[in-house]
């Protein structure tokens, strides 16, 4: 059953070139070492309109300020147990890096990130 790694976080506006090149390169990374697929999505409709449905928004969850946008992201893999193995080896590789950049302010709301591993139920 294949497995999913979702990531919610919110980028400022300013930082979204940044954040984007910093994408890029950890999507790079995650399929060098096995990863099916790696998605990063940018906010787009934050707020819409669910007619009488009441429901909680991206922008209300995240608290968003004018100055920033939500990313949603997510990495599939064959298993939790593929999924375990290709962030071990990410992880290690990744920990190399940061070490270079360690001076750095990451391109986003580190404290507003949210992260989570989700069984696949349904597949179409």
């Amino acid at each position: 059953m294949k497995y999913v790694d979702g990531y919610v976080l919110v980028v400022s506006k300013k930082n979204l070139r940044a954040y984007q090149k910093m994408a890029s390169s950890a999507g790079k990374l995650w399929k060098k070492h096995g990863a099916l697929e790696y998605y990063e999505c940018v906010g787009d409709d934050l707020t819409p309109d669910m007619g009488s449905m009441k429901t909680l928004t991206f922008y209300k969850m995240t608290k968003l300020k004018k100055s920033e946008t939500v990313w949603f992201s997510f990495i599939i893999y064959k298993s939790k147990k593929h999924r375990d193995a290709v962030n071990a080896k990410v992880m290690k590789e990744m920990d190399k890096e940061m070490e270079k950049h360690k001076h750095e302010k990451m391109p986003f709301d580190m404290k507003r990130m949210a992260y989570g591993g989700f069984k696949v139920t349904v597949e179409r």
